[in-house]
């Protein structure tokens, strides 16, 4: 991998503070190849979700940088797409409307692209009936259904995700990870990826980050696809290697609530 794709993300010294509270010590670095499943793994609270916060533009690092190709990150642009834990539509559009609303920024799409690309990620997350609905009348897990929609058919190079798939039910969770694993490999998509769930950061993850408590601060750095490879499938779960992985990441990150 050539040098420009090896050091596509990177956290430079970052540190964050909210008045006298350190969310982020000093130093953090971290480098993140183009292309590369990231999963962000550790105690609620820890920081993690503010690191990807930084990296969208949300928030600025209090000290240090963050380099997208080379160039400090600044406001919320097209190439960063973001999904959070509270879900987020516009309650004057449809739900394929919102999802639409993704590719608004998109030049190298027509009009009739567009609209087949929005189908195609109305159905994906199981929303095919409700694409002429509004979102007061639907649930907050379809809601949250339509902002992961909404962020995959816009195209993002990297995609911010925080928790996305916690609202969802077991299978279309379980359908959604794949997807978002073949839609990751396929347009060499940079992911960070919170979640609390170590079973869905293995199946995810090329490579999970085990975070302390607050302040942030890396405790692990795991090369999933060295051991798991990068192809997976459901049958993955019930491989010994897989249950072999979850406890030794359990250990870990149960040893890491008894860190200040």
């Amino acid at each position: 991998m050539n040098e420009r794709l090896q050091d596509y993300l990177v956290f430079d010294q970052v540190t964050k503070r909210f008045g006298g509270l350190t969310v982020v010590e000093a130093p953090f670095n971290l480098v993140v190849p183009r292309g590369q499943f990231v999963v962000f793994l550790g105690p609620s609270g820890c920081g993690k979700t503010t690191l990807m916060r930084m990296v969208g533009g949300l928030d600025e690092a209090t000290t240090g940088t963050i380099r997208l190709e080379g160039s400090p990150v600044g406001p919320p642009d097209e190439r960063r797409g973001m999904v959070f834990q509270s879900y987020s539509s516009f309650p004057w559009l449809t739900v394929l409307q919102n999802i639409a609303f993704g590719m608004r920024y998109r030049r190298d799409l027509s009009p009739k692209a567009k609209a087949s690309r929005a189908r195609h990620y109305l159905d994906l997350v199981g929303l095919s009936d409700f694409g002429d609905a509004y979102p007061s009348r639907i649930s907050g897990g379809m809601r949250q259904r339509v902002a992961i929609a909404r962020t995959l058919a816009a195209g993002s190079d990297v995609l911010l995700m925080d928790e996305p798939f916690g609202a969802l039910d077991a299978q279309r969770r379980e359908q959604l990870q794949i997807e978002l694993r073949r839609i990751q490999s396929e347009e060499m998509k940079t992911v960070l990826f919170v979640t609390h769930d170590v079973e869905e950061a293995i199946f995810l993850a090329d490579r999970i980050i085990v975070f302390s408590s607050r302040p942030a601060r890396i405790i692990d750095d795991i090369d999933v696809t060295a051991e798991l490879g990068s192809d997976r499938n459901l049958e993955l779960r019930d491989s010994e290697v897989f249950f072999r992985r979850r406890a030794d990441i359990l250990r870990t990150v149960r040893s890491t609530l008894t860190l200040v």
